[in-house]
């Protein structure tokens, strides 16, 4: 089966765990999941199956939307509560939740956790994290399109955000600008792009009867050429597509997305890639 299944994620499993699990219960290799999320965080996975993992490099619903919790009284070296406590301060409650929270919202510089995988001088900072070697803090550019208190006794918030932004440094830098030390507790993905918890499935759901959605759902925003004769397209021959803006074009045959074409020259497309 080709298409993309939304995974409810459960606690303690890697990304890679849930890919491996899906592999098994569909009995096929070709998985591939959009974007990792943090081994005791639950929520949205977007996962592609079969054909669906040709299109990983053309996806642009990569924004996302967070529930989150904040633990104050400590720090620790993973940025959440499961990691070593490195700072312990007495928790000061003088602030105003929504209003800090507000702090966020924009575009932002973040500091990028020492747990990431992002890659300094050919390492990834987990590396250098695990061999004790210290480097400068890393910071990148993120945005947060909107963010809001849900409940301000448990500290949690929902935040939805542009790719790339790490929620746990909303919490360790939440509680450094209310004269505390502090940490994620908790982490819920309820939405990547277009898909929401609701849609989501368990594995053991899945195991039962999975529920695909189809390719062109995540090509939408390329435009679209419908096209009888594809057997150029088919034998990788360029093509020559007037009255388009965009550099990139999707070939449909009979209602089914066929290839990408990237613009090389005027109205002159390659094939960028097959999608059969």
């Amino acid at each position: 089966m080709d298409g993309i299944l939304i995974v409810n994620k459960p606690a303690g499993m890697t990304s890679h765990d849930v890919v491996n699990r899906l592999r098994k219960i569909l009995q096929t290799k070709k998985i591939g999941h959009t974007g990792t999320l943090d081994p005791q965080a639950t929520g949205v996975l977007v996962v592609l199956v079969g054909k669906a993992c040709k299109i990983l490099q053309f996806l642009n619903d990569t924004d996302k939307t967070y529930r989150a919790g904040i633990q104050l009284g400590y720090a620790t070296d993973t940025m959440d509560v499961f990691g070593t406590i490195t700072q312990e301060k007495e928790v000061n409650l003088d602030f105003d939740f929504e209003e800090v929270l507000k702090s966020f919202q924009g575009k932002i510089s973040q500091l990028v956790p020492m747990t990431s995988a992002k890659k300094i001088h050919g390492k990834k900072l987990m590396e250098y994290q695990r061999q004790n070697i210290e480097i400068e803090p890393i910071y990148q550019d993120v945005e947060i399109y909107s963010i809001r208190a849900l409940n301000v006794q448990d500290l949690t918030f929902e935040v939805h955000c542009s790719s790339g932004t790490y929620v746990r440094s909303i919490c360790y830098e939440f509680a450094k600008k209310t004269n505390n030390e502090g940490c994620m507790k908790s982490l819920e993905r309820i939405r990547v792009g277009r898909f929401s918890i609701e849609q989501a499935q368990s594995l053991e759901e899945i195991e039962v009867l999975p529920r695909y959605y189809p390719i062109e759902d995540l090509l939408s925003h390329i435009p679209r050429i419908d096209m009888n004769d594809v057997q150029d397209v088919l034998h990788g021959k360029k093509l020559c597509i007037s009255n388009q803006e965009s550099n990139l074009v999707c070939i449909y045959h009979q209602q089914k997305p066929l290839a990408i074409y990237e613009r090389v020259d005027g109205d002159l497309y390659a094939s960028k890639r097959g999608l059969w």
